[in-house]
């Protein structure tokens, strides 16, 4: 028979004051945040809680998977033999209820975010997950690419049981505060010094409670997952979207298939070689009231340019979408999805100016076609142009309205979010050929 220690070792007890933390600060930040979102001057700063949020619930179901393989692999305190048989099978059935919660409440809430769907305004809201801003957490593919319709349910049905199991969670708190009090005040029997190491041991005459039978822990086992799966279950099921009416369904047609760009004529003009090392293109916009200056890590240019053969110039850019960087995990982790640049689908986006004109001094206009996905609108870039023994630098901005580009339309159409406008800046250095 393995031999009970007095008390949790000190990695049993850390775990344990960790995921309570934890989960304590989690449910009034849920609450909070699922008002907050909706008013407009709270909004930006419930978008970075609910990001926190989401970063401290993977955090838990990270802790709770540790704690359950060091909870099997050391053996804990044994219950006192004063306590009656069903305080025991009650004391052991609502840890195996605690185990379920921490693992239920995380993953409803992964099935959640994977939907790319808010409850609170029933639309779309297609954000990445982010664990705090460091790396990004893939959502659940097999819902994140299921129809608008599926995702809708699931998402209605996954908060449905998110929500209550935070109740489910203040209910088992109570009972667990409530009997370690009772144990350390009224009984006396050290019970509470097993997570609590300064406390004294107790009264323990009566000796320890035998093991429970295979069949009773068993038992025990099952009523405490019970109680997770029956409240999980009864309201995430009982959780319906209200139907849509008539015409307020959006379609989610599948991607049409990528054309492939024209070959590229070369102009007459000058060719220049464009130092990549040494060039950026930038974009900037704001986000939940924050400014973002984002840019792309890879790209290519041909260039074909002479202040004196202006209808023989020409360049285009083909930039691949999927590297953008902008320092948030989370920005980075939405902007390959679908509604964004749908990088899977689409990998690249192409500028193509074939006309210049010479405004004064240095300063041009580039006039050409830019194409995000399917999408494409007439863009006039103003740039400078400075040359000096054969190598030329080139800035130049522009303003891009994202909804014309049909970005971000599916979750933000009305800029609540993200900015309609979006600042792009390029800044090149090259040297002319031949």
């Amino acid at each position: 028979m393995t031999r009970r220690p007095s008390r949790y070792s000190a990695v049993a007890i850390a775990l344990h004051w960790l995921i309570a933390i934890a989960i304590l600060s989690m449910i009034p930040m849920g609450w909070w945040m699922s008002d907050a979102i909706v008013q407009p001057d709270s909004q930006a700063l419930a978008y970075r809680v609910f990001q926190i949020h989401k970063s401290i619930g993977f955090l838990i179901l990270a802790l709770t998977v540790l704690r359950i393989v060091w909870r099997l692999t050391h053996p804990v305190p044994a219950l006192p033999g004063a306590m009656k048989g069903w305080e025991q099978f009650a004391a052991r059935a609502t840890h195996a209820a605690f185990y379920a919660l921490m693992l239920a409440l995380p993953l409803t809430g992964w099935v959640y975010v994977s939907t790319g769907w808010a409850v609170v305004t029933d639309t779309p809201l297609a954000v990445a997950t982010s664990w705090f801003g460091l790396f990004t957490i893939p959502h659940l593919p097999f819902i994140e690419h299921a129809s608008e319709a599926a995702r809708r349910a699931t998402a209605w049905m996954a908060m449905g049981a998110h929500s209550k199991l935070a109740w489910g969670a203040i209910v088992l708190v109570a009972l667990h505060v409530g009997a370690a009090l009772k144990h350390q005040f009224f009984d006396r029997d050290g019970v509470l010094s097993h997570m609590i190491p300064v406390l004294p041991h107790g009264d323990d005459s009566h000796g320890l409670a035998p093991e429970p039978t295979p069949a009773l822990r068993g038992a025990e086992r099952l009523a405490g997952v019970a109680f997770v799966v029956v409240i999980g279950a009864a309201f995430g099921l009982a959780a319906r979207p209200a139907p849509k009416v008539e015409g307020q369904a959006v379609a989610s047609a599948p991607a049409a298939a990528p054309a492939a760009d024209a070959a590229v004529t070369p102009g007459t003009a000058a060719a220049w070689t464009v130092d990549k090392a040494a060039s950026t293109i930038q974009f900037t916009g704001t986000h939940t009231g924050k400014a973002f200056t984002g840019r792309f890590e890879q790209w290519d240019a041909q260039v074909w340019f002479d202040p004196a053969d202006l209808a023989g110039s020409k360049a285009v850019v083909t930039v691949q979408t999927g590297t953008a960087k902008t320092g948030d995990a989370t920005q980075e982790g939405s902007l390959p999805g679908a509604e964004w640049f749908d990088t899977s689908t689409y990998p690249t986006a192409r500028f193509e100016a074939t006309a210049f004109k010479a405004l004064d001094g240095n300063r041009y206009e580039a006039t050409g076609i830019l194409r995000i996905k399917t999408t494409t609108i007439p863009v006039v870039l103003p740039f400078t142009f400075d040359e000096a023994s054969g190598a030329a630098t080139v800035a130049g901005k522009l303003e891009l309205d994202r909804t014309a580009l049909n970005m971000g339309m599916a979750s933000d159409a009305g800029g609540d979010w993200v900015s309609k406008a979006i600042g792009v800046e390029i800044k090149v250095k090259a040297t002319r050929q031949g």
